[in-house]
């Protein structure tokens, strides 16, 4: 039974009988027909008064068990509200009397990374082209109102909760007819209140759980194919792969040039020497007669060079890879040249060359429609970064992040550990910024257990001794110090 006697309460659009009809859905939650533990249940408490329809916002709520009988309460709850002919609003809420208990939770940046990825999964498995389902971006910012749009999404029947709960609420599903959906909402707000307690549900409900976590999880670490990538850079012309140092985005761009553009194309390298005669062209020095024995003449940069042979077969595409592209200050080395990088420009856009390049261009340079443009930076690189709007715009990004799948296809059972345990680290602790940081695959495919040690040691460790000395995981050091000794250990 489980679930499904809290998703007919749900849908019953009335509050008859309130109070017992929510402990026969809670009671039916535990135990050996529930989906939790018995043990579980001591981790919440039942709240679901009687309310008439005059005396406020009527609701049943899963609240921490340290809070009173009555009255406020306090600490992270799960709550329905429902509302007359209509499905019950569901929801995470914060108590009107502040984060205690549960500030740690609340205020771990994971725990609001999970919700936003849940309330992504139902928007996309649910939605049908419409938001279905909405978190705040800190749960603890009790202070912000949740927006007035997201209020008025569905039922104005709800509008009322939220003007007496828009500050608490941090994640909200608006049930539809569907009641498949509203199962696999509350199932999920569920599943992540009790972990939060420290309880995973029963064996009989592993299989229902790990698939709506693989679900959600893919909206904190999607997973880009090279078919996507290669979509993108016939749509948009100029795509950038950013991503963790490790997650195989030079190996990709590489083989996207082989398999995808026939080795039509090249792959160069920025650095921060790189400059707009190098990538464009310039003057260069030449042998000559004469008393000097040189001469200077325009000589065509990378990307001229890349223009000039895909105009050479106009009936295939050109592909041009710029490893390490952040390497380099690209505003500064494209000059005048950004004016080029319009996908979407149905004109044919020119600019005029200081000097005679010679054929096809002359003193007038343009991109060919088959030059494609692919580069990949690393995000851990802080050094120097791409952060020019103008330059941003014309590029397409997209995120390569560590994939599991990978590491169990190539790695051993250590791998698999120790990369489990790293990624959840960074799930857990690192804030926005450093979460980019997380390293890749690449350092977790040893299939031998005795080199995977020594792996882990000599190229893992360092990386992370370097966030570690340049601050990068200042937030949640002790993490990375305690992971670090596990490794040394090893």
């Amino acid at each position: 039974m489980s679930i499904e006697l809290l998703r007919d309460l749900v849908h019953s659009g009335n509050q008859d009988s309130w109070q017992d009809r929510n402990k026969r859905a809670f009671e039916a939650l535990f135990g050996d027909a529930g989906r939790y533990k018995l043990a579980a249940k001591k981790t919440v408490t039942l709240r679901a008064p009687e309310l008439s329809q005059d005396s406020g916002v009527p609701f049943a709520a899963y609240i921490h068990p340290s809070n009173p009988t009555s009255g406020a309460y306090s600490g992270l709850s799960f709550v329905i509200f429902p509302i007359p002919n209509g499905p019950a609003l569901v929801g995470l809420v914060t108590g009107t009397q502040g984060l205690s208990p549960d500030e740690a939770i609340l205020g771990r940046p994971g725990h609001a990374r999970k919700v936003q990825a849940i309330c992504s999964w139902l928007n996309r498995k649910f939605g049908r082209g419409e938001v279905v389902a909405w978190s705040k971006h800190d749960p603890t910012r009790t202070d912000l109102w949740a927006p007035k749009s997201v209020a008025e999404m569905r039922e104005s029947s709800y509008a009322s909760i939220f003007e007496r709960y828009g500050k608490e609420i941090y994640a909200v599903f608006f049930p539809s007819s569907d009641q498949a959906a509203t199962a696999t909402a509350l199932n999920a707000f569920l599943d992540l209140l009790f972990e939060e307690r420290g309880y995973g549900p029963r064996a009989n409900s592993k299989g229902s759980f790990e698939s709506i976590q693989s679900g959600w999880f893919e909206y904190l670490m999607p997973s880009v194919e090279p078919e996507q990538v290669s979509g993108l850079l016939n749509n948009r012309r100029y795509v950038i792969v950013q991503g963790p140092p490790g997650t195989g985005k030079t190996r990709m761009a590489v083989n996207l040039l082989r398999e995808h553009y026939a080795s039509f194309g090249r792959s160069i390298q920025f650095h921060p020497n790189t400059t707009y005669e190098n990538f464009i062209g310039g003057l260069a020095p030449v042998q000559a007669s004469g008393e000097m024995g040189l001469r200077f003449s325009p000589f065509p940069g990378f990307l001229m060079d890349a223009a000039r042979n895909a105009a050479e077969d106009p009936s295939r595409n050109y592909l041009l890879h710029i490893d390490e592209i952040n390497r380099a200050d690209l505003g500064k080395i494209l000059g005048e040249a950004i004016f080029l990088l319009e996908s979407a420009s149905t004109d044919d856009r020119r600019i005029e060359l200081p000097y005679d390049f010679g054929k096809p261009f002359h003193c007038t340079f343009h991109l060919p429609r088959n030059l494609h443009i692919l580069g990949t930076m690393n995000s851990a690189d802080r050094s120097i970064a791409i952060v020019d709007v103008a330059v941003r715009r014309r590029f397409a990004f997209v995120s390569l992040w560590p994939r599991m799948s990978v590491v169990e296809k190539c790695g051993c059972d250590l791998m698999q550990k120790q990369f489990k345990e790293l990624v959840s680290v960074f799930i857990e602790h690192a804030s926005e910024e450093a979460f980019s940081l997380v390293p890749g695959h690449s350092y977790f495919l040893e299939s031998d257990a005795e080199r995977a040690k020594e792996s882990l040691k000599v190229n893992l460790a360092p990386l992370l001794e370097e966030y570690l000395a340049q601050g990068y995981v200042s937030g949640f050091a002790e993490h990375i110090r305690r992971y670090l000794q596990q490794l040394r250990s090893l």
